[in-house]
């Protein structure tokens, strides 16, 4: 579960910029993100304030309410009454979508939709605004309210000034959620390959004190003929290893274990010592990286939603299909996270 905060006098665009310091490790640069329109009735503002707390999720999620005053009229024309809802914006990572919305769809009735965000007209007369091009966008909106065609602010949606409410993963779920991006490879961007370290400087080497006549330098090193009077203790500084030795400590303790014939299998050179041909050892061949193993329900869900796909039906309607109880219902029970699987075949981030 999450953990949500209210940061006063702030905007989406500044939290983003300072999620580095703010965050530090919970907050992953490289994971894609996106920006949804939530549309729920007023009396329901304090829950949706307080939803991370309840949802599961890898990532930070931003977001903040805007309620229309001079933009009302406009969204009045549409057939709306803006008394009746509440608008809240919320910045989040593509792969904690599903689960954010998991209860409001499958069990509210919460209906998936696109909508037009545009700037405020200079008709309207506003005080200060900023205009921005027109975007469309992603939004959600509880069955007890109507669609809505278009949607007007007076800034860009990470330019709204006013309450913030942060929800932070707890920092397993940020570190579960990394791994499970980088094993499925989705919800990720690129990293750029990273520069090698430089080899750290050798620390120099101690001063130790010698007798005149057995001084060794650098120059004019010693010959065996030549044996000091005295040898002098030798100190061994241990040196961090580098990148390159680590990588190959790793490698070699990560690496399989060949069998090799004993020494009475193994034949003997000249010199007495056994010997191993080379063609004689037997080297594993390269295997494909498995599919991931997928139950027969999730076949059955991939099915589903693919019919439906190819039969043109949005998927704002495949819950109107009588397979989707029954489907829903056993996903229920084997704890099956439906939505991800939605989001990935109908590529709704894109």
């Amino acid at each position: 579960m999450g953990i949500t905060a209210m940061i006063p006098d702030m905007t989406i665009g500044q939290l983003t910029q300072e999620a580095s310091s703010r965050w530090g490790e919970i907050w992953d640069p490289n994971a894609t993100r996106m920006r949804i329109l939530l549309l729920c009735p007023r009396k329901e503002r304090k829950m949706m304030e307080l939803h991370g707390d309840m949802v599961e999720h890898g990532q930070p999620v931003m977001a903040v309410f805007h309620r229309p005053r001079a933009e009302a009229p406009l969204l009045e024309e549409q057939g709306f009454d803006t008394r009746a809802a509440s608008f809240q914006f919320v910045d989040i990572s593509t792969p904690d979508l599903g689960p954010w919305m998991q209860h409001m769809v499958s069990n509210e009735g919460w209906i998936r939709g696109s909508i037009e965000i545009a700037s405020t007209p200079f008709s309207v007369g506003l005080p200060s605004q900023r205009p921005f091009e027109t975007e469309r966008t992603l939004y959600f909106r509880h069955p007890s309210l109507p669609a809505l065609e278009r949607y007007y602010l007076p800034f860009p949606v990470e330019s709204l000034p006013g309450k913030c409410f942060v929800s932070l993963p707890r920092r397993a779920a940020a570190e579960m959620a990394r791994q499970q991006a980088e094993v499925l490879g989705i919800g990720r961007l690129e990293k750029p390959a990273p520069e090698p370290e430089p080899a750290p400087p050798e620390p120099p080497a101690p001063k130790v004190e010698q007798q005149p006549a057995s001084v060794e330098t650098p120059e004019e090193p010693a010959t065996p003929a030549t044996e000091p009077a005295e040898k002098t203790e030798e100190i061994a500084v241990p040196l961090p290893p580098s990148a390159s030795q680590q990588d190959d400590s790793m490698n070699e303790a990560n690496a399989e274990q060949i069998p090799l014939p004993t020494q009475a299998e193994a034949p003997l050179s000249e010199e007495g010592t056994s010997h191993v041909p080379q063609e004689d050892i037997a080297l594993p061949e390269p295997t494909p990286d498995p599919e991931p193993d997928r139950s027969d329900l999730e076949m059955d869900l991939r099915a589903f939603f693919q019919e439906l796909i190819d039969a043109g039906v949005e998927p704002s309607e495949f819950m109107d299909d009588a397979r989707w109880e029954d489907l829903n219902e056993r996903a229920l029970a084997e704890h099956l996270e439906t939505w991800p699987i939605l989001l990935e075949m109908t590529a709704m981030g894109q």
